[in-house]
């Protein structure tokens, strides 16, 4: 198999008639310039310069080599301009799975700005719980996943946090801590909550935090569904942990200095994996578009 780098070096001492001056225009010293011409001349079998004194010329082996030569150096050209113009283009599929409250909450304008932006990308959006996403990227079944972030490293997961998401602690009007000036942490744990399952990056966030003050909430009833969770707040089930974008003039907010919990929002990919240019470009407007919020 012919190295491209022996072939380039051939050209250009055959265009120079001199390895030191070869050598000079491609960076490399003039051993490693001879080491080259070596070693394409042992891979053909021929020899393909004759040195007399200081100069050097082509044998006939060598004459007949470097048409052949440049044109394998045009052809790989061409191929690298092909492939440059080809990552400038931004199209072919693009497959993204994303929770059901980031998607519906942080991604509309992001989406809608993307087809605009690329109309020769495909889409393809899997919505699921934020810990299913983060499988689908894991597993190779997503390459972009836009979720809630686990706040555990994984070595094989890209993090990138574009958005902050404070976790706002709610009840009914008619809850008995409604009408207190400052609640506890101890107090909020002597009532019911509903919260989203064990296995959610949410209700793991919320339980480190109990837990620095070895506290556990009292957890009436687990469900994955955020507007869920502000239904089941409104008809008093109990206190519970909500976004912003849940939290209307139904419910009070508590005032719990103890309690600063904070999700991070953001998109996730496999770090083994090559990202497409339709890929970097969506993560470019994730990022421009958490700059104006």
């Amino acid at each position: 198999m012919i190295d491209i780098a022996e072939l380039l070096t051939f050209i250009k001492v055959a265009e120079t008639g001199s390895f030191s001056e070869t050598g000079g225009q491609l960076f490399i010293t003039q051993p490693a310039v001879s080491k080259r011409i070596a070693a394409l001349e042992n891979n053909l079998g021929v020899r393909l310069f004759d040195r007399i004194g200081r100069q050097v010329q082509l044998t006939e082996a060598g004459i007949r080599l470097l048409p052949k030569a440049k044109k394998m150096a045009e052809d790989l050209q061409d191929i690298k301009r092909s492939m440059s113009l080809q990552m400038q283009d931004v199209s072919g599929e693009l497959r993204l799975s994303t929770s059901h409250h980031v998607g519906l909450h942080r991604l509309p304008k992001s989406l809608k700005q993307f087809q605009e932006d690329f109309p020769s990308a495909h889409l393809e959006i899997e919505f699921a719980q934020s810990e299913e996403a983060y499988q689908d990227v894991l597993k190779g079944r997503a390459e972009l996943g836009v979720i809630t972030l686990s706040n555990k490293e994984n070595p094989l997961i890209e993090s990138l946090p574009i958005w902050s998401d404070p976790l706002t602690c709610v009840v009914s009007k008619d809850h008995p801590l409604a009408h207190h000036q400052n609640v506890s942490l101890i107090e909020l744990a002597e009532h019911a909550c509903v919260l989203p399952n064990k296995n959610t990056f949410t209700r793991q966030i919320a339980e480190q935090a109990f837990g620095k003050q070895d506290l556990k909430p009292q957890v009436r009833m687990n469900t994955n569904n955020l507007e869920t969770l502000a239904m089941l707040v409104n008809i008093g089930w109990g206190w519970s942990l909500l976004p912003s974008t849940l939290v209307d003039d139904k419910f009070v907010v508590l005032n719990l200095p103890d309690l600063n919990v904070e999700r991070k929002l953001g998109v996730i990919h496999h770090k083994q994996r090559t990202l497409s240019r339709a890929a970097l470009a969506f993560i470019a407007l994730l990022k421009s578009d958490s700059c104006l919020i």
